[in-house]
């Protein structure tokens, strides 16, 4: 069984990627007996819709689009963040 750590980076990480089949079930069992981590997946996908909405009406308003250039340094700005929290131990 996964613990509440475990599944709360599951959760974060469905959000960037496909989930096993293996991680979905663990997860969907965690949830289904956990109050708190089921309250951080639905805050979580609040958040998400929240975002998706902003975005696909930011990007409709050519007054509160980034440059290109802006928005490839932010890009590989994260990327790099990524790799970087991927290094850690």
């Amino acid at each position: 069984m996964l613990t509440c750590k475990q599944a709360s980076e599951l959760i974060s990480q469905s959000l960037d990627r496909s989930l096993t089949r293996s991680e979905r079930w663990s997860l969907r069992f965690h949830l289904l007996i956990c109050v708190a981590c089921a309250r951080f997946n639905r805050q979580l996908a609040s958040i998400q819709a929240v975002m998706n909405k902003w975005l696909s009406d930011t990007e409709q308003d050519e007054h509160l689009q980034l440059p290109l250039q802006a928005k490839l340094r932010m890009t590989q700005a994260l990327e790099s963040e990524i790799a970087a929290s991927r290094r850690r131990p």
